[in-house]
């Protein structure tokens, strides 16, 4: 044994330039996983070598035959000649001077690094045996430990630290996505655990499993700060969030609060406070119940519009008037608590997926319909023609509303035009400008131009005494009732305004949640910024949007405001002013309630004719993006989406918004339907030259050869009830022609004796539904009527669901039994070739 001295001499350098060593390598590799596979494990040299030993070792001089064996697994120590064990250490950056004698051999070509961090994850007391009980440590790459990271609650010191999860053994059924305990599967995880106490054994579900694995201790606050978000992000907040937050609020009620003034007086026909009304109280709900930190929630232009034509549809009954502004806005809450009602059932019985069912096309056709309706309707009261066309076309078409602009363009009052035009151009301006200099100059972003064109022409007014000369002002804000005046919009006395409401309600929810699911998946969770600022672990949850929005507007409802929904350009500038976290949607509820108690009298002499324009520049931005979407479509020869979008756009326009989008909800669900039910069974050819390698013969027929005497057929989807009606026909195609493409007229063209064998491939059928089985069943049964061999290959292995139902359904006893179920395509098609060779038993 060398002397104590000479190991430490001979180590000093060789461990300094190892330490650079894995320095310059983990810089290298710092996206790569800690442990790649098995394959790269470390297995220190023992007297018996494992294979992978006898391929990446070589043999080094001993310094003592006889070396012990004991340190196989032991620690390991980096020298000059290799790895060797250290003793009874559980932290290789421990450190001895009583070193063993040397082992033989050293593994080459093996991540040094990254193999010891994967030995040292699967070694459960590693720190308490190195002598090390702190969490935060400091003793080498390790520190801190990354399962120490907390979310919603503490983790106990003796969690398992896998990292792998998983789902929980002890109850599985049959149906991989199945709950064992009934209870769970009714109820779901949170409630079943979080209120009732969850279960144990094989009652305890996945997620009770894993908390407890994990020692993640309360677990009823771990649900309250996921289904109540305030819970999470407010424990999160720090100062540093505070400016940024609140000059976004101030932003964005600069530009949204003028908005929302026109939104209520011209297109909801409402007392404009009502619209103040949705920015004082919902911002504020969706702040402690959204999952989206950016998203402001506020009245939109299509809802607003929406609301105004079933108050219009009232005026045109007599019940109610112009000038009745506490009728209307009652008429509007019955509409805005409906909408809040059906949003909310929606979440509660977990519809979330509903936002994938309206398309691109029908959105943007629909969108685009609604700039231009609100166009032509602010062109009227900003030519000064709103007295003339109450009495003609107030409740006409848009293409009514067009023809009486061009014939009465001479009536236009000089003064208004002048005044809204001018607003117009002078937002236009500004609105192009921020946008080719923001890039450049962000901060332009924070320039209030539109709140300065309203404050200037209010003063303009008031100062010239414009009203006198003819100009229409805003008036008395309040609508002569008490600021948030409660009323219950279901009175019985009220009743006779729900049938109007009903149709609308559900229109504005559909529309308002979709374009809210838009928004907040464009958003995300705000938490990726690059220092590491926002809210951080709050995933998006389309359920979770529509109990916050639903709750939100049935709250709103009761205040008479206008329907409220997540829209994506007043996000946009919460997001770009400063906005991190829902503190911004709090501050913004704040400054709209003071502006409601204390600054609703100056907006007296507010010009119609300005708002108009803001509403107008809405309308704009609207259509802008119609273009882009009409050439995307014209690019890619997506005709059917043109055809869509078009339709829903001049139905819309000329006939009216109620049926222009019962017309494009209808279409849409019928191409859905249309694309689900159609089954996707592809006839397949081998590839030349080859014997495992099969293709979709329909497409590159004139490369792939068919196998004689078989018809190979790969079913790529899973299998239920809606796919499976027409299934037997498409097959009968494959049959006659060898092709889905041929038309049912043609007579046979394919030989009878080519589909003596029929090979199904069904790895695509990952799940599989009763009324799929029984139509299975019933073909399988048919072709062994006819004496046609049917084999399937690819199946899900035994004790799947698929396989299960396979088995009850009796499909594999009359395939001939498990004989009949291989492994692949080539496997088959050995089979078939015993068959047909022997005497039709299977055996060649």
């Amino acid at each position: 044994m060398p002397p104590k001295s000479d190991r430490t001499d001979s180590t000093s350098s060789t461990d300094e330039s190892a330490s650079s060593g894995r320095t310059s390598h983990a810089r290298q590799n710092s996206h790569a996983p800690a442990n790649p596979s098995n394959l790269r494990e470390v297995h220190v040299p023992s007297e018996t070598p494992s294979p992978s030993e006898t391929r990446y070792s070589m043999a080094f001089p001993t310094d003592e035959a006889g070396a012990s064996s004991s340190h196989a697994h032991g620690d390991l120590d980096f020298s000059a000649d290799g790895i060797h064990p250290l003793p009874d250490r559980a932290s290789v950056h421990s450190t001895d001077e009583n070193v063993p004698p040397d082992q033989q051999g050293a593994i080459i070509e093996v991540d040094l690094e990254n193999a010891i961090r994967a030995r040292l994850l699967h070694q459960r007391d590693w720190d308490a045996g190195s002598g090390c009980g702190s969490d935060n440590c400091n003793h080498g790459a390790l520190s801190p430990r990354p399962w120490l990271h907390r979310n919603y609650g503490s983790m106990s010191s003796d969690m398992s630290r896998d990292g792998f999860g998983g789902r929980y053994a002890g109850g599985v059924q049959e149906g991989p996505g199945e709950s064992a305990d009934p209870t769970h599967a009714l109820l779901g995880d949170a409630f079943a655990d979080g209120v009732l106490g969850g279960g144990n054994g094989q009652k305890m579900s996945t997620t009770r499993w894993l908390a407890r694995r994990h020692g993640i201790k309360n677990q009823r606050i771990m649900y309250l700060a996921y289904y109540v978000p305030i819970f999470n992000w407010a424990r999160q907040y720090k100062w540093s969030y505070l400016r940024g937050d609140f000059v976004a609020a101030l932003t964005v009620a600069s530009f949204y609060i003028p908005m929302t003034l026109s939104y209520a007086s011209n297109l909801a026909h409402l007392p404009p406070v009502n619209g103040l009304y949705s920015f004082a109280i919902n911002p504020l709900i969706y702040a402690v119940l959204g999952t989206c930190p950016l998203m402001v929630v506020g009245p939109e232009a299509a809802g607003s519009l929406l609301t105004g034509e079933v108050v219009r549809e009232n005026i045109r009954k007599g019940t109610t008037g112009d000038d009745d502004g506490v009728r209307n806005a009652e008429i509007a809450g019955i509409v805005t608590c409906m909408a809040g009602a059906f949003i909310f059932l929606a979440g509660l019985f977990r519809l979330g997926f509903l936002d994938n069912v309206l398309s691109r096309p029908f959105l943007r056709g629909f969108i685009s319909a609604i700039g231009v309706v609100i166009f032509v309707d602010q062109l009227i009261p900003e030519m000064g023609l709103a007295r003339l066309a109450a009495q003609e076309v107030s409740h006409g078409s848009c293409l009514d509303k067009v023809v009486f602009i061009f014939r009465n363009i001479g009536k236009s009052h000089a003064l208004t035009c002048a005044v809204s035009f001018g607003a117009f151009a002078i937002i236009m301006f500004f609105r192009e400008l921020k946008k080719r200099l923001q890039p450049r100059y962000p901060n332009i972003a924070y320039f209030p131009d539109r709140f300065l064109v309203v404050v200037l022409s209010a003063v303009l007014t008031w100062k010239f005494g414009w009203e006198a000369k003819g100009l229409a002002v805003l008036g008395d804000v309040n609508g002569g009732g008490k600021p948030f005046a409660v009323h219950f919009p279901l009175d019985t006395s009220h009743l006779k305004y729900v049938s109007d409401a009903v149709n609308t309600a559900l229109i504005i929810a559909l529309l308002g949640f979709f374009e809210s699911s838009v928004a907040a998946k464009s958003l995300g969770t705000g938490g990726s910024k690059k220092d590491g600022g926002g809210v951080q672990n709050m995933p998006l949850s389309a359920n979770r949007e529509l109990i916050a929005l639903g709750t939100a507007n049935l709250v709103g409802g009761l205040f008479m405001s206008l329907p409220a929904f997540g829209g994506y350009g007043r996000s946009k500038v919460n997001a770009s002013t400063g906005g991190t976290t829902p503190m911004s949607s709090v501050f913004l509820s704040l400054i709209t309630i003071i502006c409601i108690a204390f600054l609703l009298p100056y907006f007296y002499f507010l010009p119609k004719g300005v708002l108009c324009a803001m509403v107008s520049v809405v309308a704009y931005s609207l259509v802008e993006e119609a273009p882009h979407d009409i050439k995307f479509f014209w690019r890619i020869r997506g005709w059917s989406e043109m055809i869509l979008m078009f339709g829903i756009f001049l139905a819309t326009v000329f006939w009216d918004l109620k049926r222009g989008i019962v017309v494009g909800i209808g279409l849409s669900v019928l191409r859905l339907i249309r694309h689900s039910t159609r089954p996707r069974i592809q006839i397949l050819g081998r590839v030349p030259g080859t014997t495992d390698k099969f293709a979709n013969a329909e497409l590159d027929p004139g490369e792939l050869e068919f196998v004689e005497g078989c018809l190979i057929v790969k079913i790529p989807e899973p299998l239920t009830f809606a796919n499976t009606g027409d299934l037997k026909s498409r097959l009968k195609r494959l049959e006659d022609h060898g092709t889905g493409a041929a038309h049912p007229a043609l007579p046979r063209v394919r030989r009878e004796e080519h589909n003596k064998n029929v090979i199904f491939d069904v790895h695509g059928v990952t799940s599989l539904d009763g009324a799929g089985a029984q139509v299975l069943m019933e073909i399988v049964e048919g072709y062994r009527e006819r004496g046609v061999e049917v084999f399937f290959c690819r199946v899900p292995r035994e004790g799947t669901q698929v396989w299960g139902l396979l088995e009850k359904s009796g499909v594999v006893e009359l395939c001939g039994g498990r004989g009949h179920f291989v492994s692949g395509v080539e496997e088959a098609l050995r089979l078939t070739e015993g068959i047909r060779g022997g005497d039709g038993s299977g055996r060649a």
